[in-house]
């Protein structure tokens, strides 16, 4: 880590206060002006840093970042994170680098993709400043089978984190997507490579895309009935953004390293949005009316269809939707 990093690290994790900068230098074992040229680097970056005579440096508490060290000191997991401003998508960039062997735990966080991709090929929305793009690299022991559990561990994860910065009730929509009162705010699209021989994930990328804050002219007219974002302005936000990517990060992980025990699963049946709802299931280009009937311990979905039959059905196969 530079020192301008480890700079920003300590400023971060005194925000508000002020720290001199001979504590600074001794904390780093560096020198004053080594602290002073990385003070001044960060405010090139765009922080906001109020310096006082003989009291030290103040990173101030409007300062609205995200970047790892904004992030890590609401980690108790250790993560190797990057945040970027813009990027063509989090899950295709993290996907070339599991196949250059990064590590597990490699998370990719983005504030704008230019190429968002959501489940079954379709683009997903993904403008700047206003959303998180939050990819995950995990690399479990599990069978390919399995991954569907990495998706609605997440689920979960981001919706008590939306919570927790919110104190909005935050649903899903089986098997993949988060709604707050009745409308999108964040879809999950989990993508895997496995051994053929092993029948084994070799890796997973757990991509999460989150609305934040609405654009400011409005969400696209094509989902603008059905979008949302956790908060109604950008202001509501400051200081949001790094709290809610520790807590869902933390969340996730703690499901990962307890997996086989599934601990999340009652509480993602109970938040379901659907069960007892009339749905239409969308499968191979054909949609049919349905009843949602209840979701098992396999997070399989118990429909009946208008003529009184009865299907399990396989996220991986169909979607669901909603009826009005």
């Amino acid at each position: 880590m530079s020192i301008k990093d480890e700079v920003l690290k300590q400023l971060e994790e005194n925000k508000g206060e002020y720290i001199s900068g001979g504590q600074l230098a001794t904390n780093l074992n560096v020198s004053r002006n080594s602290i002073w040229k990385a003070i001044k680097t960060l405010e090139k970056d765009g922080y906001s840093i109020n310096a006082i005579p003989n009291k030290g440096y103040c990173l101030e508490p409007d300062n609205d970042i995200l970047s790892p060290q904004s992030i890590e000191q609401y980690l108790n997991y250790p993560l190797d994170l990057s945040v970027y401003k813009t990027i063509t998508s989090t899950n295709t960039v993290l996907k070339e680098k599991a196949e250059q062997s990064a590590p597990h735990g490699t998370v990719l966080i983005a504030t704008e993709q230019t190429l968002g991709r959501g489940r079954m090929g379709k683009k997903f929305y993904s403008p700047s400043n206003t959303g998180l793009y939050i990819s995950i690299l995990v690399r479990p022991d599990i069978p390919a089978d399995q991954a569907l559990f990495l998706t609605t561990s997440a689920a979960v994860a981001t919706a008590k984190a939306i919570e927790d910065v919110s104190n909005k009730k935050a649903d899903i929509k089986w098997v993949n997507d988060i709604y707050i009162e009745g409308k999108k705010v964040c879809g999950i699209l989990t993508e895997a490579a496995f051994n053929i021989e092993t029948s084994k994930l070799d890796y997973a990328i757990v991509g999460i895309g989150i609305n934040v804050c609405p654009p400011e002219d409005g969400f696209p007219e094509d989902i603008s009935e059905i979008a949302t974002a956790i908060f109604e302005k950008s202001s509501d936000a400051v200081n949001k953004r790094s709290i809610l990517v520790g807590h869902l990060l933390n969340y996730f992980m703690e499901y990962y390293e307890s997996f086989d025990k599934r601990a999340y699963l009652d509480e993602y049946i109970s938040r379901s949005m659907i069960i007892g709802q009339p749905i239409s299931v969308l499968s191979n280009g054909t949609s049919r009316n349905a009843l949602a009937l209840e979701i098992d311990k396999e997070c399989h979905l118990k429909v009946r269809y208008e003529d009184g039959s009865e299907e399990w059905l396989n996220s991986g196969e169909v979607s669901t939707k909603i009826q009005k």
